[in-house]
This record gives C-alpha cells, structure tokens and sequence, in this order.
C-alpha cells in the first residue's frame, strides 16, 4: 500500500516484494524484523522479544482503556472439563472442529476429558453461577489476558495460529439494554485504541447471522482493510443475551424479587493485531512502526570516523540518556562490526520511526541528522531542544501514518448495486464492496462460494431510515447494507 523503492534503492533484499508475492513478503518480514519464529509444534510460533515488546506496548495501552471503563483483570483456568462446555449446544457446534482435548495425565487416563480452552464463556459462566445472587452483585466487569488453543488447518504467524495470546473480558448485567451499552462501549474502546495506538483505521458493524460468535445474540467487530486489499476482523464484541446464563443457570434475585438470568457479553483483541500492523503500515524495506507501540523511537547511529569512540560515541551516549529522560524509547547501534549504510537498513526492516545520525562534523555543528522511516526525509536537527523536535516528530509519523491508512481505505473501498460488477471487482483483492444484500443467508452463502468474499460486517445506520435498493444476489428488496471483502 506505500510507495516501494525500486532497483537499487531497496535496501533489504532478504525480502520478497509486495508486487512479487505479498504473502512471502509478510512471512519475510515477519521473521526478518525477528518478530516470530517457527516453532516444533504445529501451527504455534515463538513470539520473539522484539514482538512481544509490540504486544506488550498494544497490551499496556489497551489495558489502561479497560481498566478506566471499570474493568478489572482476573485469570481463569486453561483446562475446561468437558461436560462444562457440552452445556451450551450452539457454542460447542461452532468450536467443535477447533477443538484440543486432554485425555491421560500423570501417565493416566482421566475419567473426564479436559478442554484446552478455545474461549472461556464455559469457566466463567460456572464461576459466575456461583458468585452472583442478586441485582446488588451486578455488574459483574472483569477481563482476562491469556492464551488459548484452537486447533487450525492453515497457520500464519500473528494472522492465525493454534495458540494465540489475547485478552477476554466477560461481563453480567441486570438487563438487556445494559449488555448491549456494555458491548457498543468495548467496540468502541477497541476502535479508539486500534485507530490511536497502532495508527490503522477500522469499520464498525454488526456481524450477519451466519458470522456471529457461537452463543451470541449479536456480534459486532471492528474490521481492517490490509495493504494487499484484503480485511482483516481485528476484533469483536459479542452481546450474548441470555444464551451462556440459561445455559449455566447464573440467576439474580432482582429487584421486583423474581429470580431472572444475568445479560451477559465477551468480548476480544488478539495478537493478529501485530499482523495487521506489519501488512497496513510494512513496505517492501520491511516494518514501519507506529511511534506509539515501536519498542524503541529512536535508533541512535554513531558515525564511525576518526577517533570517533573518543569524541562521537560519548556524545551519543549523552543525547541517549536525554531523551530516555524525555521518555523516549531509545537505542544505540554502536557495533563496530557493521557499517552505518549496514544498520540503516537494519533499523528500516525493525521499522524504527526515527533514525539519529551524529559524526565528527554533527559534532562540529552542534546537530544531528534525523531522518523519518514513512518518508525517509533527512532533518538536520540542531542538539538544542533535540528532545521535544524528536517528540513532534513522532507524532507528526504516528498521524501520517494513519491518514495514509485511511487513505488507502478509501481508495479501495467501492459502491456498486451490479453484481456482474461486483464478481470483475472481486476477481482481484480489490479491498472493500458496499453493496446492498436482502439479508438471507442464501445469498450471503452464494456470493461467498462465487467469488470468496464474505460479510465484513453491517455498518451502523438510523433503524427508522429505510434502505432503497434491491440485493446485489437476487434483486428482492434489501434489508442492509453491506461491506464485503475477500479476507484473512
């Protein structure tokens, strides 16, 4: 989606092109920028420490956001007993195929198969049984970060993997129309944080019938469109109804004194969140961080000229220490086993925002050189007042970064009531088509088996506007309108 540098401009070619093959170029990155590796065990990945500084940096800012909205964090078991999650018929129909069951521990075999949880509605349904008994113990607000276990076909590092990190909050509530305040507020919170911290813009929606979690009585998510125009699900919110509480009788002596079910919701964001990251914002030099969860801001380069470990690498040392000072997140690539021309590159595939050049003659003039990762522009930058240039910067990168999201978004977002259109637009990776649908799952079921493209989600709209149009499948009068994408 960005401008690729041509011929000998590129200065990583241990990386595939997007042009060539956008999914070798992913894989490359991926395992270049030593964000994960390949693990033994099929389908999982080793999230190396440059990644997981990512997740970490996504996690702190996410988690702050949970924890203002009244949330607290709790852990739950991985291991769910069987018959616990055989309770809930539909939930259990939708993970069945995913599922990893343990059968012998300690060299025996145990007399009830545990679950290698996929999700945690079953655990944590049973605990709430137990822990709420009337209108005074609601809401029940608490989220968990964890891993859990689906078993996958097919597996890409962060996009889809048999294990995963990430964080389920799970909520009970009086009434309805609080579950549903509850699951809007999350959807919103993950768009603020997603659109805020990893600069990618997201579209908000109600899943279709046939799309929606297991259980649910409406799934929402926030939906990202990928430099290769495909869409990404990068989270979702479930208003669950009553479904998990019948099914697990959590009860509350109301108001009115009649014992009634909880509302509840969950909801989710996963580590596929560092994949979207790489394939929204990556160009074919590799990464390209937003400053808000890049583990270091600023790469320092000294120069290696002259005495340069007497008089360059002292001053580098000092402008480091300043702007760890300014809380920056900073390092310094003083090996003098490679050249500078060898770790500009390097810190380009890490997707470092900002790179800091200083040599003799910097010293000399009392600059630096700063050069930016999204447009590679070099900044003389004079030492004075070096801390809040850089700080300006990086919020100058982080809003160009995602404006130029958007704009891509937009570029390959298309309207058409044609469906003869629609199929030639599909035939490619064209990014996201609006269209009107009658809302049967026929049609959505048709359209996905012609041309691969699925329901994204149903854009929010006025309930009292009615739609004027006919389906784009069938031509019977719509019902909604729809984003449809071909997707990950």
């Amino acid at each position: 989606m960005n401008d690729k540098p041509e011929g000998k401009d590129r200065q990583v070619t241990e990386i595939t092109p997007q042009s060539e093959d956008f999914s070798a170029w992913y894989i490359d990155v991926v395992r270049r920028a030593e964000l994960a590796d390949y693990s033994p065990v099929k389908g999982c990945m080793v999230i190396r420490p440059y990644g997981y500084a990512i997740w970490e940096l996504i996690q702190q800012a996410l988690d702050r956001r949970i924890k203002e909205t009244g949330h607290v964090n709790a852990y739950f078991p991985l291991f769910i007993p069987e018959g616990l999650l055989t309770k809930e018929a539909e939930h259990v129909e939708g993970f069945a195929p995913q599922v990893a069951y343990v059968t012998h521990g300690g060299g025996e075999k145990l007399e009830e198969r545990l679950i290698v949880r996929p999700t945690s509605e079953a655990i944590i349904g049973t605990m709430y049984a137990k822990w709420i008994q009337s209108w005074r113990d609601l809401p029940v607000l608490i989220n968990q970060w964890a891993n859990v276990v689906r078993w996958e076909k097919v597996t890409r590092p962060f996009l889809r993997t048999t294990e995963f990190l990430w964080q389920e909050g799970h909520t009970a509530h009086e009434t309805e129309a609080q579950a549903e305040e509850e699951t809007l507020k999350i959807l919103d919170l993950y768009k603020d944080t997603i659109e805020s911290e990893l600069a990618v813009p997201v579209l908000t929606g109600r899943k279709s019938e046939s799309e929606k979690f297991a259980g649910a009585l409406r799934t929402y998510s926030i939906e990202a469109l990928m430099g290769d125009g495909r869409a990404l699900q990068a989270g979702t919110s479930h208003n669950l109804g009553q479904n998990f509480a019948r099914a697990f009788d959590i009860t509350f002596q109301a108001r009115d004194k009649s014992l009634q079910h909880v509302w509840g919701t969950s909801w989710g964001v996963t580590t596929r969140l560092i994949g979207a990251v790489v394939m929204v914002h990556g160009d074919d030099n590799g990464l390209m961080l937003p400053p808000r969860i890049a583990p270091y801001q600023v790469v320092i380069v000294p120069i290696p000229r002259g005495n340069w470990q007497q008089t360059v690498l002292p001053r580098a040392r000092e402008l480091r220490a300043s702007l760890q000072t300014a809380g920056i997140r900073v390092t310094m690539d003083d090996r003098d086993t490679y050249t500078p021309g060898w770790k500009f590159a390097e810190w380009e595939l890490r997707g470092v925002p900002l790179r800091l050049e200083i040599g003799p003659r910097d010293i000399e003039q009392s600059q630096v050189m700063l050069v930016r990762r999204d447009t590679r522009e070099k900044l003389p930058t004079p030492v004075e007042g070096l801390a809040r240039r850089v700080e300006e910067l990086l919020a100058m990168i982080q809003a160009s970064l995602f404006e130029t999201a958007l704009r891509f978004r937009d570029e390959h977002t298309t309207r058409t009531d044609s469906y003869e259109e629609f199929k030639r637009i599909m035939e490619g990776r064209p990014g996201f088509v609006v269209s009107l649908w009658c809302g049967s799952q026929k049609c959505e079921t048709d359209i996905k088996t012609e041309t691969q493209a699925t329901i994204r989600n149903l854009p929010f709209r006025d309930p009292g506007q009615p739609i004027s149009g006919s389906c784009i499948k069938c031509g019977q009068p719509a019902r909604e309108v729809a984003y449809f994408a071909k997707a990950y």
